[in-house]
């Protein structure tokens, strides 16, 4: 797999190639050059927080979440926006498509915290470099954390390979405690199937490290993650991450941040 080593080295790949994984040192430079990580401590705790998925299975609720809707225009800034449904088409997702479903929002001091914000403009900054012609950005951001126990392994995906119905989504690594597996798997969508069914396998890659991250063309590409299991099975595991999405917004205006 071809290492990103800086902001344009990324932008090169995901231009090439639809995905690219990145480490924790990158990420880490690349998000300073946006803003100030420096509450991250208190950024990454709020995982402890989240609610349980209540749209899943009663037997498979290891997902907990929290989720916020921002806007973001042509100068940058950033406004969140009332609390929302999180919505996909059914083509998009085979088992919640076409159902609004609600979620704890996240809380307001961790939405517009420095590390979200930061986040946020360098997800922007790098959104407006692929495709500059766009003036204002539908974002989506989601808190998830996905549990395992011996009993019953976390399933990062439960709607399998799929893509998220939007133009570019991130996905960075809070925490992984006690847990193996995980591996994301990114496919692309040539050939004669349509809708969830997805081409051969472009490459695979497992988030080990905080800030360790991939991001997606989701025109491109669809992705998918292994089931993660506790390493120790006397006590359980999480996989912690933030999951943002941007899709092209037709009008409207923004302010903040």
């Amino acid at each position: 797999m071809k290492s990103v080593t800086t902001a344009e080295s990324l932008e090169r790949l995901l231009a090439d190639s639809g995905y690219a994984f990145v480490r924790a040192s990158t990420m880490r430079e690349v998000l300073e050059a946006s803003g100030p990580l420096s509450d991250w401590p208190t950024f990454a705790a709020s995982w402890d927080d989240l609610e349980i998925d209540q749209y899943l299975a009663e037997g498979e609720r290891c997902r907990r979440r929290r989720f916020a809707v921002y806007a973001i225009g042509a100068n940058g800034a950033i406004e969140r926006q009332a609390h929302a449904p999180h919505y996909q088409p059914p083509a998009y997702n085979a088992l919640f498509g076409g159902l609004e479903r609600w979620f704890a929002p996240i809380v307001p001091e961790i939405g517009t915290s420095p590390a979200m914000l930061t986040i946020l403009r360098f997800c922007h900054r790098l959104c407006r470099r692929l495709l500059p012609a766009v003036e204002a950005w539908h974002v989506e951001a989601h808190q998830f954390r996905i549990e395992a126990r011996a009993e019953a392994p976390g399933r990062p995906t439960p709607e399998g390979v799929h893509r998220d119905g939007v133009d570019f989504a991130l996905v960075l690594l809070i925490d992984r405690d006690n847990i193996v597996s995980g591996t994301t798997t990114v496919y692309d969508l040539a050939g004669p199937s349509t809708g969830l069914r997805t081409g051969r396998p472009l490459g695979s890659f497992t988030l080990t490290d905080p800030l360790d991250a991939a991001l997606v063309d989701d025109n491109r590409v669809a992705h998918g993650v292994t089931p993660v299991a506790p390493l120790d099975p006397a006590r359980p595991g999480h996989r912690d991450v933030l999951v943002v999405t941007f899709r092209q917004k037709k009008s409207g205006t923004v302010s903040l941040g």
